[in-house]
C-alpha cells in the first residue's frame, strides 16, 4: 500500500491511523522498538526540514533507522539518473521510502516501480498526505472531531498542497464549511472545489470579515519557490498578515494552525496567544509519521 494522497485512506482507515498515533501520544514505552530492523529511505528532491527531520525522528522513535538525501545534487540524480532507476535502487534496500519531489505526480510514477511502499511528502502544488494526517490529528485532539466545523485557509491556496490535501480529507466529514481567503491571483483550484459538497464553501478576500465565525483558521505562505515573476510574488507575499489585533475579532476557542515553515504571515506576537498551535502541531507530525509508517509496514 502506498500513501500519495490524503484519498488513498478511507475515513475509517483514517480513523484507524489518528487512533494509533493517539495510542503513541498516550504510551509510547509500547513504540520503541516496533520498528527494530527496519530502514525508511527519505528521498527529498526539494528544501525540507520540518517534514524530513519528522519522518527522520518518527523511524528513530519506533526503533528503525534511516538513510537517503536531502539534496538531489549530491545523489546519482545529478548524474542523469531517472527517478524510476533510484527508486527500484534504493527499493532494494530499504522497507519503506518517503518522497519529496517538485514535479507533481512524481510520487504516483514512483510507486509504479517500487517494491516498498511509497510515502508522499509533497509533490511540487499538488498534495502533502502525510501533513494532512498530522492535521487531522491535531485538529480532532484541540477541537474534539472532524465534523462541523467552519474552517478558513487563507495566503497562498494556488499552489498550497496542504491546503488542497486537507481540503479533500475535511470535505469527507459532515458538516463542515470552508473559507477560501485569498487573493485572485491565488484562490483554490477549481478541481479542489469541484470535490466538495454543494453549497460548503465560500471564496472571500477579506479575512476580518469572516474571523468571528471561524474555528480552524489554517495560514500559508505565499510561495516564493512557485512564482516564475519575482514581481508578482514582491506584489502578493503581504496579501495577509496575521496580527494581535486581528486575532481580537476571533472566537476564545478558535485555534491557529500553520504547515511551516512561516515568513511573515504570523507575526511573531501571536505566538503567545494560547489559540496559536502551530509549534504544537509539529508535535503531532511525529507521531502522525509513526502512525503512518507502522501501518503502512504492518506493524501495528
Amino acid at each position: 500500500m502506498h500513501l500519495l494522497e490524503p484519498k488513498d485512506l478511507s475515513i475509517s482507515q483514517t480513523a484507524e491511523v489518528l487512533s494509533l498515533a493517539r495510542d503513541i501520544i498516550q504510551n509510547p514505552s509500547q513504540y520503541t522498538e516496533k520498528a527494530k530492523g527496519k530502514l525508511l529511505a527519505t528521498l527529498f528532491y526539494e528544501p525540507s526540514t520540518r517534514t524530513r527531520l519528522s519522518f527522520e525522528s518518527a523511524m528513530l522513535r519506533l526503533g528503525g533507522n534511516v538513510l537517503g538525501f536531502s539534496d538531489s545534487s549530491s545523489s546519482s540524480v545529478s548524474k542523469g539518473e531517472t527517478l524510476q532507476d533510484t527508486i527500484r535502487t534504493v527499493g532494494s534496500y530499504v522497507d519503506i521510502i518517503a518522497l519529496r519531489h517538485p514535479k507533481e505526480g512524481a510520487p504516483k510514477l514512483a510507486s509504479k516501480y517500487s517494491p516498498v511502499p511509497i510515502i508522499n511528502a509533497g509533490d511540487g502544488g499538488h498534495h502533502h498526505p502525510s501533513q494532512t494526517i498530522t492535521d487531522l490529528l491535531t485538529i480532532s485532539e484541540l477541537k474534539g472531531g472532524l465534523e462541523n466545523l467552519k474552517i478558513a485557509f487563507c495566503g497562498d491556496l494556488k499552489f498550497g498542497r496542504t491546503v488542497h490535501s486537507l481540503t479533500e480529507a475535511l470535505g469527507g466529514y459532515a458538516g463542515n464549511f470552508f473559507y477560501f481567503v485569498s487573493p485572485e491571483e491565488l484562490k483554490i483550484p477549481e478541481y479542489i472545489r469541484d470535490m466538495l459538497p454543494e453549497n460548503s464553501y465560500a471564496e472571500v478576500r477579506d479575512l476580518q470579515e469572516i474571523l468571528p465565525d471561524v474555528d480552524v483558521l489554517y495560514m500559508t505562505r505565499v510561495q516564493k519557490e512557485r512564482f516564475v515573476s519575482e514581481d508578482e510574488y514582491m506584489r502578493l507575499k503581504d496579501s495577509y498578515i496575521l496580527d494581535n489585533a486581528k486575532m481580537l475579532k476571533a472566537k476564545t476557542d478558535m485555534i491557529v494552525m500553520h504547515p511551516l515553515p512561516r515568513v511573515n504571515e504570523i507575526a511573531a506576537e501571536v505566538d503567545n496567544d494560547a489559540r496559536a498551535v502551530y509549534f504544537r502541531q509539529v508535535k503531532f507530525g511525529m507521531y502522525a509519521r509513526m502512525a503512518l509508517i507502522s501501518t503502512l509496514l504492518g506493524l501495528k
